[in-house]
């Protein structure tokens, strides 16, 4: 993660509890003591064969091997009649060797400058959408005070869109290295940015569907805004560097 956000790159991670999607589980990695497996998927063939299956009765997702290493999903479809229909998936995945097994580790926290909750995602989305049209860059900027700014600002226009009273994780308050990164001695009012490509911050608003039941941001001065959003279900963190 850190080598591609330092190029440029944006980077994710997502966890899911395994309780909360599937009624039976059953897990053999490679070894007691690596009991996992590390896949690699195209996201748009994942996405195509599960878009098919959203009104199934029951949903199998098992790792095969067929002509290649797949993952097979298999469907139960309501019909008409008593009898059941069966729709079969069988989506080609890379099976990643062990020595690269580092590279696909949870990232670290950032050690940020500035840690805030962030407002209704739909809110966020429908000014990003507005702005997009006027730059493709945004400053976006916060404080431990819980203030937030976004920022368009070109030759023929300055536009900002100021969040008050977001509130600030607790986390954000005088931590230290054990719990997270600390902001000792920061000015409450003291704003910490970065710029970042605007359509990069879309993408991650899509995220909005999920109806997360909280959404931060974490602010590197400079370098990375870091947001994470979380929900019962599911976790998901969204890495955008930043550019000059």
């Amino acid at each position: 993660m850190c080598s591609k956000v330092a190029n440029g790159g944006v980077s994710m991670w997502c966890e899911l509890s395994q309780a909360n999607f599937f009624d039976e589980y059953q897990m053999e990695g490679v070894n007691p003591e690596n009991n996992e497996i590390c896949l690699e998927v195209t996201v748009e063939n994942l996405a195509r064969s599960l878009k098919t299956i959203q009104a199934a009765k029951s949903v199998k997702v098992k790792l095969t091997k067929k002509h290649c290493p797949c993952l097979t999903i298999a469907a139960e479809l309501p019909t008409m009649s008593s009898s059941s229909r069966v729709v079969t998936h069988d989506v080609p995945v890379d099976v990643i060797p062990c020595r690269l097994w580092h590279e696909f580790k949870e990232p670290v926290m950032p050690d940020f400058d500035v840690s805030i909750y962030l407002p209704p995602l739909k809110t966020m989305k429908n000014i990003i959408d507005r702005m997009k049209n006027l730059s493709n860059f945004l400053v976006m900027e916060a404080n431990q005070n819980g203030e937030m700014n976004l920022k368009i600002e070109t030759d023929l226009v300055s536009v900002t869109t100021h969040f008050k009273e977001l509130g600030n994780p607790p986390w954000g308050e005088g931590a230290s290295q054990n719990t997270g990164p600390s902001q000792g001695g920061r000015d409450l009012e003291g704003m910490a940015q970065a710029r970042v490509d605007i359509r990069k911050l879309q993408q991650f608003l899509i995220g909005q569907q999920v109806n997360p039941t909280k959404a931060m941001c974490n602010i590197v001065q400079d370098s990375v805004i870091h947001l994470i959003l979380l929900d019962q279900d599911m976790s998901l963190q969204y890495f955008i560097p930043a550019v000059a």
